[in-house]
């Protein structure tokens, strides 16, 4: 287990492989962990790192620093602590929006993003993100599979006062003026069955400035990391290859990817 310290309080990370750096951040429910097939395939070109929020997996609970601005500040902390300079951003959910909030201020210090789950601009949160209890989530979100466990203990270990601070913040934010003002290419991902609802559609598209770009999981919920891993990790790695002058628009889910995992 790697940690270091931030403000006088332990965050916890871990690290795989070499090259330029990418950071994997978590969402609502869950933490570093599931990332974990992730950053393997990413880590043959690239230095990954995941990180726990505050609150989250094994960094500090400490009610003061769970606002949204904390968190994303965190991230900041992070790398200048690890000597990043710039890096990738690939965000899930809570990790979403703080990368893409951490992008608008610092857009010099990004690369480009890779979204999952990020929330729609105008379709408010289901109620029951904001009133269940983490057990209730962990199972709606993530699900009851044995296969999931080890991922399933580590999000129960959350504060649930860290998910429902960052909510309250996330209602009163401008998720759309954020998303126009982001200077770097950003790649959505969303699974067409998320319990959370499906806020990527066709119409937004067309509103999104040109260096967005949306692929949908057609099998995956909340989790395609974990619901379509394969596929998930071949997006990745293109999205990855792309050069800065090359578009978005070229990366889709192939069919021969799917006939492969299927």
């Amino acid at each position: 287990m790697s940690v270091l310290v931030l403000q006088d309080e332990i965050v916890h990370y871990e690290v795989l492989g070499r090259g330029r750096p990418l950071i994997f951040l978590h969402g609502w429910v869950g933490s570093w962990r599931y990332w974990v097939p992730a950053m393997q395939a990413a880590s043959a070109s690239y230095r990954a790192y995941a990180l726990d929020f505050w609150g989250y997996g094994e960094s500090s609970r400490n009610t003061s620093l769970y606002s949204l601005e904390n968190q994303t500040s965190l991230l900041g902390d992070f790398m200048d602590q690890m000597g990043v300079v710039k890096s990738v951003l690939v965000g899930h959910g809570l990790g979403a929006i703080a990368a893409l909030q951490f992008a608008c201020q610092n857009p010099d210090r990004v690369d480009r993003l890779m979204l999952t789950a990020l929330p729609g601009p105008s379709q408010p949160l289901p109620a029951r993100l904001r009133r269940g209890s983490m057990d209730d989530l962990v199972d709606w979100l993530l699900g009851k599979s044995p296969e999931r466990q080890v991922e399933r203990t580590e999000s129960l270990r959350a504060d649930e006062r860290a998910l429902q601070r960052a909510l309250q913040a996330v209602e009163q934010l401008d998720l759309a003026s954020l998303a126009f003002r982001l200077q770097r290419p950003c790649l959505l991902v969303y699974g067409q069955n998320d319990p959370l609802g499906e806020p990527g559609t066709p119409d937004l598209a067309a509103l999104l400035p040109g260096h967005f770009h949306q692929v949908f999981f057609e099998q995956s919920g909340h989790f395609p990391m974990l619901d379509e891993p394969a596929k998930f990790n071949r997006l990745l790695a293109d999205f990855l290859a792309l050069n800065s002058a090359e578009s978005l628009q070229q990366l889709q889910l192939k069919e021969e990817w799917k006939r492969r995992v299927r």
